[in-house]
């Protein structure tokens, strides 16, 4: 099947998470995978709380507050390191297929874009760092109405942005409740299943599974 435009979740599909705790595993120690799983659950939680409370607070904002949360838990992890974890989060590491799928969708005539909870400053710095800026033709933000996925409003944006009709779009996300949200919103959705998880949200697609985006 071909499509108007594919468009990428940012975190844990096209960015690594974890990278930035990876960086510093040294001074992490055994705990720091913890520390790293601990930060993505509480940064995810805070937006899907304050979606449902009809509040908006900044994804950079939410992702310091998940890290102060984690370190605070986690035991035995030096809390100085609160500002080198924050400072590498900026410049996540890609994952080694992504910059060869994106070449190859836009060489086959499709539109390539992200959609993402991140605020524009930092899906520009993950951007550049991962130097996918010419293989992108939008990076669109939550932060420009103001709500976090899996809002309608949110997958509105892409539809507005290609000028297109749900059904030709292809959304591509690692997490498998945005799967969920853009799938009923009537995108075309590949779940990008990279830790081998069981499916949840049966009702909710996804159209298609795969283990990374080299099968896309």
């Amino acid at each position: 099947m071909s499509f108007k435009a594919y468009v990428f979740d940012a975190y844990g599909t096209l960015f690594d998470v974890h990278a930035a705790v990876r960086k510093h595993a040294d001074m992490l120690g055994e705990r720091g995978q913890l520390l790293s799983d601990l930060w993505r659950t509480k940064q995810l939680e805070y937006s899907w709380v304050r979606s449902l409370m009809g509040s908006y607070t900044d994804f950079w904002r939410l992702t310091e507050e998940a890290l102060d949360f984690a370190l605070a838990v986690v035991p035995g992890i030096d809390k100085n390191l609160r500002d080198q974890l924050l400072e590498a989060y900026w410049t996540l590491d890609s994952y080694p297929e992504v910059r060869g799928v994106l070449t190859r969708l836009r060489q086959d005539g499709a539109a390539t874009a992200i959609l993402s909870n991140g605020s524009p400053d930092m899906l520009t710095a993950a951007v550049e760092s991962a130097d996918l800026t010419d293989l992108l033709d939008a990076v669109i933000s939550v932060d420009a109405v103001k709500t976090f996925k899996t809002s309608p409003q949110i997958y509105q944006m892409v539809v507005d942005t290609f000028d297109s009709r749900p059904s030709e779009i292809s959304f591509q996300s690692s997490n498998r409740w945005d799967i969920a949200g853009a799938h009923k919103f009537g995108f075309h959705t590949v779940w990008i299943n990279r830790s081998g998880l069981p499916n949840e949200y049966h009702n909710y697609g996804p159209s298609r599974e795969i283990a990374d985006l080299s099968a896309l």
